[in-house]
């Protein structure tokens, strides 16, 4: 689908979107429209329910007046809530409401709203990105679907007054949805076609826009001492891999980067602590951590951030064999530290722990996050609407939390207390991988903590937020890619050089 910024006309084509506050006031657009149309609006909206709420449409056919086929009415809510986030949502709900009905062309008016806290081209650079994101479908392998489930929708057009303003504002924002798109793409994909070896070439692809790339194989990772990621994979016929990238944008390419850490785990099996066969397939997407990191080095590096940024991802795959890891083997980590390995399908904190250390030893970086889609425990917990959040530093989970709100990817704090610690403590080595069914989220980021060191670090658990079950606004049914937004925004709202 292609985006572009007009001159605010009304089309002759197409759909046309207009928004509507609460209460039924009708933006500028729509009150010329209602002019126009001999006060359709209007009376549609006496015969309806809609009340102009945030996230309520109306969809009126050929409406007499006008040119277009369709004409989409969309609740904007309050003007004084009409912030970036509500214009994406509005973009995405309008997209979702028009991609497969029939038109190929569709036209949203972005009105300067009076109280709002965004101008119009801050407004209108917020629908596309919206609509951006919504648009994202995963087909590759659909080979026979009805025309009518096809998108038809081929452009959308924002009108505005500046609308070369909105298009510099969008720019940034384009490569953004694009680092998502991609991280949406890996985690959709089979664990027949993505791996370990496939997920490293994914990421080397990067270096076409100026991410440096390096690949260490298990050759290297074992010369290194990293027992407790190769003990992961040694059960499957699949290498594991571990993927380092750099993306330099500041100006001084001395200053530290910001590291950013991924679980890759492209097929989870349980290993020999196997899961039930029940819902299994959905541990393709178990390197989800890893893909957020992925993606989030494209987005840095297409919207050209000004920042020294670092990407490291451990990749494996957890398979039972007479090769793989048992219950009771003990691993010697990368850091010296030995775990006793009660249940091998607790196996990416014993991959981050690895890749922590690595990173945190080779890079020295200003801070350090990692993601993980750890523990089915922090579902439990948050469900599906926050992602849990652990850190050793105050100042680094409040720049977390707030630039979660600010993308519309939230995070809530958990506990990392010394009473949790105890709960791994092993009969026979430096620690055990799991701490028993209570607080298991906690003792996992606990577990991870012991592998951190003077570093200000935080953890995200992703494991209830990396797939929808449903469409949402901006995020359709599947893969959401959900960090890479937010991770972006704590980029640049902290650490970008101005």
């Amino acid at each position: 689908m292609k985006i572009s910024f007009a001159k605010a006309a009304l089309p002759t084509e197409g759909a046309l979107v207009v928004g509507i506050l609460e209460n039924r006031v009708l933006t500028a657009t729509a009150r010329l429209v209602d002019e126009q149309t001999g006060g359709l609006i209007a009376r549609a909206l006496a015969a309806s329910r809609f009340e102009g709420k945030k996230d309520q449409s109306l969809l009126l056919l050929t409406p007499a007046g006008l040119s277009v086929q369709r004409l989409l009415l969309v609740g904007l809510g309050k003007a004084e809530a009409v912030d970036a986030l509500a214009a994406q949502a509005f973009g995405g709900n309008a997209l979702a409401q028009l991609l497969s009905a029939g038109d190929q062309s569709v036209t949203v008016a972005a009105d300067g709203i009076e109280g709002a806290p965004l101008g119009a081209a801050e407004m209108a650079a917020n629908i596309a990105f919206g609509a951006k994101l919504r648009s994202y479908r995963f087909d590759k392998y659909r080979t026979k679907e009805k025309k009518e489930e096809k998108p038809s929708v081929k452009k959308l057009i924002v009108g505005l007054v500046d609308h070369a303003a909105a298009k510099r504002l969008f720019a940034p924002l384009e490569g953004i949805a694009e680092g998502v798109f991609l991280t949406r793409d890996l985690a959709s994909e089979p664990a027949n076609v993505i791996y370990p070896e496939s997920l490293a070439s994914q990421a080397k692809a990067l270096a076409d826009l100026g991410v440096d790339v390096e690949v260490l194989g298990e050759k290297q990772m074992r010369k290194l001492g990293m027992g407790a990621l190769l003990g992961v994979g040694q059960g499957s016929e699949r290498e594991s891999q571990m993927v380092v990238m750099r993306w330099m944008g500041a100006a001084d390419e001395s200053v530290a980067p910001v590291a950013f850490v991924g679980k890759g785990v492209t097929f989870d099996s349980g290993g020999i602590s196997i899961k039930p066969a029940g819902g299994m397939e959905d541990m393709k997407w178990d390197m989800a951590g890893s893909a957020v990191v992925i993606g989030l080095m494209k987005a840095l590096a297409l919207r050209k951030a000004k920042v020294n940024a670092v990407g490291v991802v451990g990749l494996v795959e957890n398979m039972p064999s007479g090769t793989a890891q048992r219950p009771g083997d003990v691993v010697t980590t990368l850091s010296g530290q030995t775990v006793e390995v009660i249940n091998t399908d607790a196996e990416g904190r014993l991959v981050l722990a690895d890749a922590l250390w690595y990173t945190q030893d080779r890079f020295k970086p200003q801070v350090m996050v990692d993601l993980a889609t750890l523990t089915g425990a922090i579902i439990i917990s948050l469900g599906d609407h926050y992602a849990g959040l652990f850190a050793n530093d105050d100042d680094l989970a409040a720049k977390l939390q707030t630039a979660g709100k600010h993308a519309g990817e939230l995070l809530w704090r958990m506990p990392l207390d010394d009473p949790y610690d105890k709960q791994i403590k092993s009969d026979i080595a430096d620690m055990k991988n799991v701490g028993g069914r209570e607080g298991g989220s906690i003792t996992a980021a606990m577990f991870l903590k012991r592998f951190v060191k003077d570093t200000k670090w935080a953890h995200l658990d992703i494991a209830g937020v990396t797939w929808a079950k449903k469409d949402g606004a901006v995020t359709p049914k599947g893969a959401t890619a959900f960090g890479v937004r937010l991770l972006d925004r704590l980029v640049a709202e902290n650490y970008e050089q101005k």
